[in-house]
Formats: structure tokens, sequence, C-alpha cells
């Protein structure tokens, strides 16, 4: 295993939940610590922001490397290639919370948002 993104896959497989995963496997580039990237985590697992949390770590990850402005613009062509993929961001409907109809699981989610997030931070 020698990519962030399969970290991440790793990380979720091995019980972590799907914000974790990938700001656990992307944490040199956010410059935090074990803890501080546990605590972030905490507050986007789970559709607590409603915003896939996978997603939203991703997007903290840009925010720490990059500051806010350079951020903004790749994190537009994370949210826009996730679309693209998925044709959501929003953790409800990706699970299919009230419609059945599932259109990514969370594992996928990770996976999706670490591959964009190791391209984008090339």
């Amino acid at each position: 295993m020698n990519k962030k993104s399969d970290l991440a896959i790793e990380n979720h497989k091995n019980g972590q939940s799907c914000s974790s995963a990938v700001l656990c496997a992307f944490i040199d580039d956010a410059g935090m610590t074990v803890d501080e990237a546990w605590n972030a985590a905490m507050r986007y697992a789970g559709g607590k922001m409603d915003k896939c949390g996978a997603v939203l770590a991703a997007e903290l990850v840009l925010k720490r490397k990059y500051g806010e402005e350079i951020a903004s613009k790749k994190i537009a062509e994370l949210e826009k290639r996730f679309m693209e993929m998925n044709s959501s961001l929003m953790c409800r409907e990706l699970k299919g919370i009230g419609t059945g109809n599932v259109l990514r699981t969370c594992r996928g989610c990770v996976t999706d948002a670490a591959v964009i997030l190791e391209d984008l931070l090339k």
C-alpha cells in the first residue's frame, strides 16, 4: 500500500468513520496531530453536517494545506468530481435514507473522496 487513498480505504475497513478514514490517511497534508484529526473527524462522521463526511474531511485537508483562497478552487473541483461520480454530496441521499435508493456506500464515498483528494494534492 503506497497511496494515501489506499490507506483511507484500509482505515475505513478497519472500522474508522468515513471522515476519520480520509483525514487520518492525509494527516501529513493537513498538518495535524492524530488527536486533532480525530477530534475534527468526529464533527463530520455519520452525516452530522449533512454533507458526506469523507468529502468534508477532504475539504478540511485542502483548507489546511493551501489556505482558504487557493483551497476554494480545489474544493469546487473536488465537489464537482464527486457529484459527477455519485449524483449527490449529501450523506442522506448517498445512503438512500428516506428513499431506499442507495447512491453510494460509505466505503465507496471514502474511496472516491480520497482518490480525488490525492489527485488534487499533486
